[in-house]
């Protein structure tokens, strides 16, 4: 406990964390500026080691084990928001930056993707029971950043149909056109894009359980005959589209793979066609994937610098001819999802088991804060063979938006 004792003197500035050991001796730390307020509880002896060299796995898997409980009120929300705000002094303490420097040296490994590989990677995740999925997102399943206009006062669903046609109107799509969707989830946006605008769409996916939903999903909505959903590699798509759009699949791609999805992207696409990429981003330069998220969550993935990205833009020959950044608004998202979780914790037990729960609830938790406190954004950029593939000015976004938005009201 000596150690742990250490870590936690150094690493508690704001906030107050209060820590029964597995001998149920209690230890205070922090309470020199105003925080977080944390009863937490250790049951085995073998955290004390664990959590000073690796906290950021061993809390999570503790608390998914039960091993590591709260009480007096604290929820493992304020634990990571404690965690959260006092993140600069636990990355300089000893331990932190020697496995800090070994994940950098790992990294390319962690996040390699090779066909087959990425197949079962995306699996991991998003096969996992549609209806689990159900409990917390919009009606549409839009497991992306949603765009909020007033956050106070916007539903999850009002944001996410904010998101669709901000997303749509930048495409300038006419009827007959061809789309290339590379990530299509549960088909939300292809559905839209072909019932908005009268597009063709090729909505591409490596998960079984998201195809077959989104299937359901446009039978449904009465555009079938308008989108098609395969199962396929995006690196083994052929053809030539007028757009192309990715929405939370490059975070998926892996740092070793950006020049072959931007590679992809440009032959993908006629001389005249443009792409649109929404993808979440760093504010820093070039990490890592957490060790938790890459375990548990999303192996493989990785959240790109811009400097990373647009580096592979430059060198697969194409023009940037947009970049947006929405800075907080993946934060206002992944809080809807949380409480919706929360309130519908039951049911998702029923259909897996409470370390599942707890799992989903240290994962939301955790991807909330860090687009609140850490480096996180999501940007939307727009790509082209041409320099004047894209209009001129970016007022037709604007006027489009209004006046879709407006029609659809």
């Amino acid at each position: 406990m000596r150690f742990l004792s250490n870590l936690m003197k150094k690493f508690v500035r704001k906030g107050t964390l209060r820590l029964y050991d597995a001998e149920g001796k209690l230890h205070l730390f922090g309470g020199r500026e105003p925080g977080p307020d944390v009863t937490m509880r250790l049951h085995d002896k073998s955290l004390y080691n664990k959590l000073v060299w690796n906290p950021e796995l061993y809390a999570a898997e503790a608390y998914m084990d039960g091993t590591l409980t709260f009480e007096n009120g604290s929820k493992v929300r304020d634990f990571i928001l404690l965690f959260s705000v006092n993140r600069a002094a636990l990355a300089r303490y000893g331990s932190q930056r020697v496995i800090r420097k070994l994940w950098l040296w790992l990294r390319r490994w962690h996040q390699a993707n090779p066909v087959g590989q990425a197949a079962k990677n995306a699996r991991h995740h998003y096969d996992v029971s549609t209806e689990v999925y159900r409990l917390f997102l919009d009606k549409d399943m839009q497991y992306s950043c949603a765009y909020f206009r007033d956050p106070e006062n916007d539903t999850l669903e009002m944001a996410q149909k904010q998101k669709l046609i901000h997303a749509t109107t930048k495409l300038q799509l006419k009827p007959g056109m061809k789309v290339a969707e590379i990530g299509s989830g549960w088909g939300g946006f292809a559905i839209f894009i072909a019932k908005t605008t009268g597009a063709h769409v090729t909505a591409i996916n490596v998960s079984p359980e998201q195809l077959k939903a989104a299937r359901e999903h446009a039978k449904q909505a009465g555009v079938e005959k308008l989108v098609d959903f395969v199962e396929i590699d995006y690196r083994n798509l052929q053809g030539k589209f007028d757009r192309v759009v990715s929405v939370g699949m490059m975070e998926h791609v892996g740092i070793g793979h950006f020049d072959e999805y931007f590679g992809k992207v440009r032959d993908l696409l006629t001389d005249d066609g443009f792409a649109f990429i929404h993808c979440i981003g760093r504010n820093t330069p070039p990490g890592t994937t957490g060790p938790f998220i890459r375990k548990y969550i999303f192996p493989g993935a990785y959240v790109p610098a811009l400097s990373e990205v647009f580096a592979a833009v430059e060198r697969q020959g194409l023009w940037t001819a947009d970049c947006e950044i929405l800075r907080v608004h993946y934060t206002h998202t992944i809080r809807h999802w949380r409480e919706r979780f929360e309130k519908n914790r039951d049911k998702a037990k029923a259909i897996y088991d409470e370390r599942f729960c707890r799992m989903w609830e240290f994962y939301l938790a955790a991807v909330e804060l860090e687009f609140l406190h850490g480096s996180h954004m999501v940007f939307q950029i727009l790509v082209a063979k041409k320099r004047d593939a894209v209009p001129l000015t970016r007022d037709f976004m604007l006027d489009d938006e209004r006046a879709m938005a407006a029609k659809l009201a």
